[in-house]
């Protein structure tokens, strides 16, 4: 039996109204959304395509689903979660109701406990009395929300709307969570390599910006004698003066004395 947050007093559809061709079906899906999940980091693409590509896979592994989306966590610390993709523009408005609006939903619970949480009929579900009439007028009536778990520490969740009402059972939540696992590991790892560039990237800025201040420094000791420090200071004190950054200033010292070089060399 699957273990998930369910709607108290309303029962889920039982497994055993599906048939063997249904449940065949649902593991060819769910097979076929976790292959896709477990070669996105392998591709290197950018995180925003790969958070697009588990919401499709997601709204294939899961049977019934209108409409998912991934949110993740905000990396501040503060655990705010922001929508990243999604495969319905419903969905979007949904998960901005719940984090921007009523700061209340399936998904914020989901991020709270770790744990599963289902709804068969959001307007009549007390765990949300604000949210769950709202997206009931937008006639969505069933979300279910997967944690993405890394390490313990929920780094994200998967949501998954229906139209109908009760459209997600413990086969769902079953297939659901086997998704999620594998889902969470490619999502963490997107993260990890896409932070890794960022910070080479960084690093070739910064060192691209000291070889142009080095420069710099060094124009201004052929033209005054000064030492490498107090020609720093002078850079230091006109980049204050003018209230640009430094690099900004050593680069256009360099690229003017490069421009007088070639007039001077010039018939």
């Amino acid at each position: 039996m699957a273990d998930y947050d369910a709607q108290t007093g309303r029962e889920s559809v039982p497994d055993t109204d599906l048939s063997s061709a249904q449940r065949d079906a649902d593991e060819a899906d769910l097979h076929a959304g976790l292959a896709g999940v477990a070669g996105l980091v392998a591709g290197a693409r950018p995180v925003v395509d790969l958070l697009g590509d588990v919401a499709g896979f997601a709204a294939r592994a899961i049977p019934d689903v209108d409409g998912a989306g991934v949110a993740l966590a905000s990396l501040d610390g503060r655990g705010n979660l922001e929508t990243r993709a999604a495969t319905a523009d419903f969905v979007w408005e949904i998960d901005g109701v719940q984090y921007d609006e009523l700061n209340e939903g399936p998904c914020l619970t989901a991020m709270q406990t770790a744990r599963p949480t289902v709804s068969g009929s959001l307007g009549s579900d007390q765990r949300w009395p604000h949210f769950g009439g709202r997206v009931a007028r937008m006639d969505v009536h069933s979300a279910l929300s997967l944690p993405l778990v890394v390490d313990d520490r929920v780094i994200g969740v998967i949501n998954a709307y229906a139209r109908q009402r009760d459209a997600f059972g413990e086969h769902a939540v079953q297939l659901g969570t086997q998704f999620a696992g594998p889902a969470a590991v490619s999502v963490y790892h997107g993260q990890l390599l896409a932070h890794a560039r960022e910070r080479t990237a960084q690093l070739q800025r910064a060192l691209a910006s000291r070889a142009v201040i080095d420069q710099a420094i060094g124009i201004i000791r052929s033209r005054s004698g000064v030492t490498a420090e107090e020609a720093f200071d002078r850079l230091t004190r006109l980049s204050q003066a003018e209230n640009i950054k430094l690099y900004v200033v050593a680069e256009r010292l360099v690229d003017e004395a490069v421009r007088r070089a070639r007039a001077r060399q010039q018939p």
